[in-house]
């Protein structure tokens, strides 16, 4: 099987193109730099998704998409989610015109927006960001777009990652870079909000699983379970040997986080 993945120099995708050439995939990456992977079964172009033509997309000869280019992740209120929404559309749009056959896209929690509970089939996306808004409005546009070309579409839900490397911006990777850096203190919330954590290697190989089954919809990526954002950050740095304090409450919750929410494993198929 031959798979295009999108934002291959990427955070996430780092992960999922590993998972897929284990698992005998050939792997075309298209990034915005070279991510300097050499690899049996993978090449990869420099390349500004949103100016790919039908032509490209027809020439990587993909069986499925894997879109994951998204920047400013990490940044839930950059003005840069909303305006590049048009080019995540007319990118997708222009896939199914080429004829790709499977196109999966990574969405977030962050389009459910403030909810407290699991996120299933039933639960209502009232997004509060500009990121969970646009992603959010994505999916919107997407999954009838596939209907309507007689594509297979999937939305992988990802839910939090969590990561000893350091890269990033999540709170694991801030933690790490400052301890590294020396500091014996990092300043934090009241970590009283609980949320889905999943490993990393465990995030990217659920993504691979879904990506490369016959699954549809909407999906969530997540552990189906809900653990406070303290807890989890006091085992990471135990686990880790950071060596590094929380200062509790130096900084406010942020006020669009719900103060529990977790993802349901099921298969979803959500409109």
């Amino acid at each position: 099987m031959r798979v295009l993945v999108t934002g291959s120099d990427g955070y996430i995708a780092s992960g999922v193109v590993d998972e897929l050439l284990g698992r005998g995939c050939e792997v075309v990456g298209w990034g915005l730099r070279a991510s300097g992977r050499e690899a049996p079964g993978y090449s990869e172009s420099v390349i500004d998704v949103f100016s790919a033509s039908v032509g490209d997309l027809r020439e990587a000869g993909a069986d499925v998409l894997v879109h994951l280019a998204w920047r400013n992740g990490f940044r839930h209120c950059d003005d840069s989610h909303v305006d590049d929404l048009p080019g995540h559309y007319h990118f997708l749009q222009r896939a199914l015109e080429a004829g790709v056959p499977r196109v999966c896209v990574m969405g977030t929690m962050h389009e459910v927006g403030y909810h407290e509970g699991a996120v299933d089939a039933s639960t209502p996306c009232r997004p509060t960001t500009p990121y969970g808004v646009a992603k959010n409005a994505l999916r919107q546009l997407f999954l009838p777009m596939c209907e309507t070309a007689g594509g297979e579409g999937l939305w992988m839900r990802g839910f939090y990652l969590v990561s000893a490397d350091g890269r990033g911006d999540s709170i694991f990777s801030k933690i790490v870079r400052a301890a590294e850096s020396g500091q014996r203190t990092f300043p934090f919330t009241s970590g009283k909000p609980k949320y889905d954590f999943l490993p990393y290697e465990r995030f990217c190989e659920i993504a691979a699983d879904k990506i490369l089954s016959s699954e549809t919809g909407v999906t969530n990526v997540c552990s189906g379970r809900p653990v406070s954002l303290a807890e989890e950050v006091e085992s990471f740095i135990r686990d880790n040997g950071l060596g590094i304090k929380l200062e509790y409450g130096a900084y406010p919750d942020r006020p669009y986080d719900s103060p529990a929410i977790w993802g349901v494993k099921d298969k979803g198929n959500l409109s």
